[in-house]
């Protein structure tokens, strides 16, 4: 992070960061391939021989196997050493939520539990909470669970009926009302749960399993993720002692806000775990079922969706450890204390991971399925499982709907304190536009895609700039303009975390190859790693700038007429005019190494 930088957060869409402060996979240290292969060993030695258990909605064998996992130190990673956890970095917890993935609904579970269920202890407990709590969330002698949705209040979080009164001796408080959809209700011990003080003040409490009046409904009956608990709750005159209350007295808003934050991370870290595991699952299928004579990977429409499928993946995983690395940067700076401040400081980028991610896939195991053709239909393959588990993410963490306002509301929010030069940029692009530009050369690798994610920036300020300048305030109310911001930030947010990544690849490689003690058999891994992201990255940039010039081409309609809009549809044809890229030979390449490895490869 340079000198004086206070947050990167937006400013991807007015900036060119330089590839060398991008956190990427290829960074992993020692210790963080060993968490990894810590949690990977669990997985395959206590968790998939128990898979037809736990998928069945076991309390106990869920219970047991998570306790072997706090003893193990996987449920401990964001607590603090003091408080009997690891206190890990965001980079290795990160890779830890991505490595338990295939662990089905017992990662849910697992989630729940050490995000949404133990941080606002972390990050907003008392010392005396955090010293009581934690050592037992940590170790999996409590479980957690998070209760802020109701039935009357889904996105509308603050909409949420659930009351709290004092107590005329004024030792507890007393709640009335329910919660809806609450994963690990059927065995957890502790509940963080969200009430209106005298009906007003929004505010948390720490509630523990056995407290009178508290009550715990029916398992409901899901499409997917049925291995987790998912249950109602139900307070009627429940007594909560007030050294309960969970933060200040009215801010609960602030807690459920931060904690939202880290689930739309997270569940990108899961996502990114389940795509790899279902293009594994595809390319190793495609290689054994035979039609025609020959193996079903060898035509080229089956392995272009193995391509597309590995292509999503890198760049999601691009976008999660990038974000997880600013997270790192901005707690080195300011100190865990602050923690929440530094996550939720990035709230619009785990918007858009948390949209890339659960559309990405979503699109991943569609695709699985269709590769495993009928069979992809039938219980017994596990892929069958992961399309329907894949689609709750889409509704988790706040429907997508929703982070879609978020991300184009967040940053004009960001502009309108002073953080970023939104408009000011926006102003510099119309005087520039209406110049002549001399049409761009492209000599070394990667320079037309970093041109063309530079010009997607300059789109995307095209846009904001017309729609602010129309509706003012009246903007948030425009739902579909809106949206096209967005996507355009998801897009340029993408594409340029992939590149980025690839960017520093091709450094590091460069520099491994001035070494001349290397083997030759690590040059050529090297090389192949570098010229693989290359081939992804420039795949993907060619078809998401396709997608940008659809986007912005829907939103200009909707903001100009007539000559007007004959002039901004020209400008953006300027604006993206580049050599288009042969992405049928590239995807034939990449697909031709996820069929030889079976797996996903970067």
């Amino acid at each position: 992070m340079s000198a004086g930088r206070i947050s990167w957060s937006g400013r991807f869409v007015i900036e060119n960061m330089a590839p060398e402060l991008t956190t990427t996979p290829e960074d992993f240290t020692e210790e963080q391939l060993m968490l990894e292969d810590a949690a990977r060993q669990f997985v395959e030695g206590e968790l998939l021989p128990n898979d037809a258990n736990l998928e069945a909605l076991n309390y106990e064998l869920t219970v047991s196997l998570m306790r072997k996992a706090g003893e193990l130190g996987l449920l401990g990673a964001d607590v603090p050493e003091q408080y009997g956890g690891l206190g890990l970095d965001k980079v290795s917890t990160t890779l830890l939520a991505e490595s338990m993935a295939r662990a089905s609904s017992f990662a849910l579970s697992v989630g729940a539990h050490v995000g949404i269920g133990t941080l606002p202890i972390v990050f907003y407990g008392t010392e005396e909470q955090k010293n009581r709590y934690l050592p037992e969330l940590a170790s999996g002698a409590k479980i957690a669970a998070y209760c802020l949705t109701e039935p009357s209040s889904g996105s509308d979080a603050l909409g949420a009926r659930s009351t709290a009164r004092l107590s005329p001796d004024g030792k507890s408080y007393i709640l009335n009302g329910s919660k809806l959809y609450i994963t690990n209700a059927g065995f957890a011990d502790l509940f963080i749960v969200y009430a209106k003080v005298d009906g007003k003040q929004f505010t948390a409490f720490i509630v523990e399993r056995g407290t009178p009046g508290l009550s715990v409904g029916p398992e409901e009956s899901k499409m997917g993720i049925k291995g987790s608990s998912t249950c109602p709750l139900y307070f009627e005159e429940m007594e909560v002692p007030v050294s309960n209350v969970l933060g200040e007295i009215g801010k609960g808003h602030l807690i459920a806000f931060h904690i939202l934050n880290i689930g739309r991370f997270k569940l990108g870290a899961g996502c990114l775990g389940s795509a790899k595991e279902t293009i594994q699952l595809s390319a190793a299928y495609a290689n054994t079922r035979q039609q025609f004579g020959r193996p079903i990977s060898s035509y080229p429409l089956i392995a272009a969706k193995l391509a597309d499928m590995n292509i999503c993946a890198y760049m999601l995983e691009s976008m999660v450890y990038r974000i997880a690395g600013w997270m790192d940067e901005r707690l080195a700076s300011i100190g865990e204390n602050r923690a929440a401040k530094a996550i939720g400081e990035y709230a619009l980028e785990c918007s858009i991971v948390k949209v890339f991610a659960s559309e990405a896939l979503d699109a991943i195991v569609d695709e699985g399925v269709q590769i495993h053709g009928g069979y992809g239909y039938i219980k017994e393959y596990k892929v069958e499982r992961l399309y329907r588990d894949s689609r709750i993410n889409r509704i988790f963490e706040g429907t997508n709907e929703i982070n879609r306002l978020l991300i184009p509301g967040m940053l004009l929010k960001k502009a309108a304190k002073g953080e970023l030069p939104l408009l000011e940029k926006a102003k510099e692009l119309q005087a520039e536009v209406m110049g002549a530009a001399a049409a761009p050369s492209f000599d070394a690798p990667l320079d037309k895609e970093l041109y063309l994610v530079s010009q997607a920036k300059k789109v995307f300020l095209l846009v904001g700039g017309l729609a602010v300048q129309k509706y003012g305030l009246r903007l948030e109310e425009e739902q579909e303009v809106l949206c096209v911001l967005a996507d355009l930030m998801i897009c340029i947010f993408a594409m340029e975390s992939g590149l980025l990544r690839a960017k520093k690849a091709l450094g590091s490689k460069e520099a491994a190859l001035k070494e001349a003690a290397l083997k030759e058999l690590e040059k050529r891994a090297a090389e192949e790693r570098t010229t693989l992201a290359s081939l992804m990255v420039e795949t993907f940039v060619q078809e998401t700038v396709d997608k940008v010039h659809g986007l912005a081409k829907t939103a200009l309609v909707a903001l100009e007429r007539g000559d007007g809009l004959q002039l901004q549809l020209s400008i953006l044809r300027k604006l993206l005019r580049a050599p288009a890229t042969d992405i049928i030979s590239r995807k034939r390449k990449i697909a031709a190494k996820v069929i030889e490895t079976e797996h996903y490869v970067r």
